[in-house]
């Protein structure tokens, strides 16, 4: 399946061994050993075929053989020798992290190297914090965390994105300094223009202007594995004609902060599983700052994607409504020259737009002046009646011109 073509490429690409864990064995259709061929089909060659690649086959359902494929993995770690200090001081990676309202910013570490301990002062990204409580998988309390561990961290003074690396350090001094140096390089490589702010309603009618447009966005969510989701899938969503810029993304409520950015950005703030609090919310109203929540994630793609949209001039369709054969022409005073029509196709509307067309020439474009019936002026002539039409400020009408009845309808743009 694609997502195992796309696994071995993940592997190989970050220089990994593999182990294949063969699954739903247990099914009727099951059929291992075309499994396994495939595989070749890919560079995976398994110990069955005289290859290196361990691959056993399980049933995750049953139960069956996981025994067998941890022992497969135990294996494959004694034949490269993975080797770790745990006497040094920690580092690991943020497999994920949220803003808890009791504990703060909880960020889920795995550690890589060394033993990280409770009171430990550690660098993770842009905040730092000592570490005031670890919790590993099963909610318990630990004071230590030895490498390859799993552990839930509680005293950042921020929250880390998914994948930053984390380090123990001696002091919170040296954190100080570390987290300084990353916010001044960052400040100097990231600029937030300063435009006049705009709702999301509005994006559809700004469509003036040559170029390439931006829609700008700001992204809050309740864990940092969505917003960082939902910004990779905004950014997707960026065409040619339009791009979608991911102002900043981060963790928690929507804040007065949050709600400033956007002003001054020409933002629209996307929250996903979050709300606005009391001051975000008044602010927001009062400066115009459109705020847009959403518990689920297509949604919010739906409506940027018709904002990115909105922002492109709309296209111009002309619809056809009917065609009029000019047989009499009468010259009245004050009023000009009414054509006695009649209508062959569709039908005369009063409000559209006319067309007198002589000899397959167009020679007027204009309006209606008017349209009677007798002596009655009408809104619409049908297929088959006779009527009277005037020409607004033409007046060379002859028998035999043909006069088209159309209306030009705006379509919105496609991406």
């Amino acid at each position: 399946m694609p997502q195992t073509i796309e696994a071995i490429d993940h592997a190989r690409a970050a220089g990994v061994p593999i182990v294949v864990a063969v699954n739903k064995v247990d099914l009727p259709d099951a059929n291992p050993r075309m499994t396994r061929q495939r595989l070749m089909e890919h560079g995976i060659v398994v110990e069955d075929f005289g290859g290196e690649v361990l691959a056993v086959d399980v049933s995750a359902t049953k139960r069956m053989n996981l025994e067998k494929l941890l022992e497969a993995v135990v294996l494959q770690a004694e034949l490269i020798e993975p080797k770790a200090d745990p006497t040094r001081r920690a580092k690991g990676a943020v497999l994920e992290a949220e803003l808890d309202r009791g504990r703060g910013p909880v960020a889920t570490v795995l550690v890589l190297d060394g033993t990280l301990h409770r009171g430990d002062v550690i660098v993770v990204g842009q905040h730092w914090g000592r570490v005031r409580l670890m919790t590993d998988h099963h909610g318990k309390a630990v004071e230590e965390a030895p490498p390859s561990m799993p552990v839930r961290v509680v005293g950042l003074s921020g929250v880390p994105d998914a994948g930053d690396a984390m380090h123990a350090v001696e002091s919170e001094r040296v954190a100080k300094d570390i987290v300084a140096n990353r916010e001044a390089r960052e400040r100097e490589q990231a600029g937030v223009p300063t435009r006049p702010r705009v709702s999301l309603e509005e994006l559809f009618a700004a469509a003036e202007g040559e170029g390439p447009k931006e829609l700008q966005v700001i992204v809050k969510a309740d864990v940092q594995g969505s917003a960082e989701a939902l910004r990779d899938a905004l950014v997707k969503l960026s065409t040619d004609k339009v791009k979608v810029n991911v102002l900043h993304t981060s963790v928690g409520g929507i804040t007065e902060n949050d709600v400033q950015l956007a002003q001054a950005s020409s933002a629209v703030v996307v929250g996903f599983h979050v709300r606005p609090d009391a001051k975000a919310r008044k602010l927001a109203e009062s400066s115009g700052v459109d705020v847009r929540v959403y518990q689920i994630i297509y949604e919010a793609l739906d409506e940027v994607r018709a904002a990115m949209a909105g922002l492109l001039p709309p296209i111009s369709k002309e619809v056809v409504l009917g065609q009029a054969e000019v047989r009499k022409t009468f010259a009245i005073p004050k009023a000009g020259t009414v054509a006695g029509c009649y209508v062959t196709d569709g039908l005369m509307r009063r409000g559209a737009h006319a067309r007198l067309v002589r000899d397959g020439v167009q020679t007027y474009d204009g309006r209606f002046a008017s349209l009677k019936r007798f002596k009655d002026d009408v809104r619409e002539v049908q297929t088959g009646f006779e009527c009277g039409i005037a020409l607004d400020g033409f007046n060379d009408v002859k028998v035999g011109d043909v006069i088209e009845a159309y209306e030009i309808q705006e379509q919105p743009a496609q991406l």
